[in-house]
């Protein structure tokens, strides 16, 4: 398992609580022992271009986060380009990117990290069809958005009311997929906005995607940051889910 990392994700580049200052930092206190650590380089703007329009584009620079935001996507490139050659890996990146469509953003996303990630590796043709997992407590409408009308991308968001039940269900009865890609967000914990998830319960969200992921896409698998903004839990909460994702 890797961590892709770049220091500049420290940055407090707005107001908003994925933003916030010491949020990167509470995660990697949880992960800098026992993980290697993988630097990304930032997006293009053709990678952008897989996903987003040349409208949409330019409002993200002139709001004043290109920079920050396509670093993001760049991260999510990185651990994507890794699971699909090497070996599972997690994306610690901010900006989020769930929230983001093709021609608009709001909910802290700018870019879609992960759908762009998907575009290219398909695009490249190193996998063909891709299930895309969140587990986020919002649902990803950015992503639905990105993938609509495309049957090879599968978006599933996890339901608020027997989630992880309704996860294994749905994972045991899906075939013919050559990669799993995780939007993670951690804000379903019970010290959280939702107040719905243990931190357990991350790591059985773990364990059966990595389990599905074996059994299905010979072991591709790959995630990345989305929500969780209780700093003295989310450091606890994504290295719970490494431990089963791992």
């Amino acid at each position: 398992m890797k961590i892709v990392y770049h220091e500049k994700f420290k940055e407090v580049y707005s107001g908003d609580p994925a933003a916030s200052p010491g949020r990167i930092e509470c995660i990697l206190k949880e992960l800098k022992n026992g993980y290697e650590f993988a630097k990304p380089e930032p997006a293009t703007e053709e990678d952008l271009k897989l996903i987003h329009t040349e409208t949409h584009i330019g409002y993200v620079k002139r709001i004043g986060v290109y920079e920050i935001a396509v670093l993001a996507v760049g991260g999510a490139l990185k651990a994507g380009e890794i699971a699909v050659k090497d070996e599972p890996a997690f994306g610690l990146i901010r900006p989020p990117g769930h929230h983001a469509s093709p021609d608009h953003c709001w909910g802290f996303c700018f870019f879609n990290n992960i759908a762009i990630t998907v575009e290219k590796l398909r695009k490249l043709g190193k996998v063909n069809r891709v299930l895309i997992v969140d587990f986020d407590l919002h649902y990803g409408d950015g992503t639905e958005n990105a993938f609509r009308g495309k049957s090879n991308v599968i978006y599933y968001h996890l339901p608020r009311i027997n989630s992880l039940e309704e996860l294994e269900r749905m994972l045991g009865e899906t075939k013919g997929y050559d990669l799993v890609a995780v939007s993670a967000g951690f804000d379903r914990h019970v010290e959280d906005w939702g107040g719905m998830l243990t931190t357990q319960d991350y790591t059985q969200i773990g364990e059966v995607i990595k389990r599905f992921s074996e059994e299905v896409c010979k072991g591709k698998r790959f995630a990345v940051l989305e929500g969780g903004y209780n700093h003295r839990v989310l450091g606890k909460n994504v290295k719970a889910f490494l431990e089963g994702f791992e």
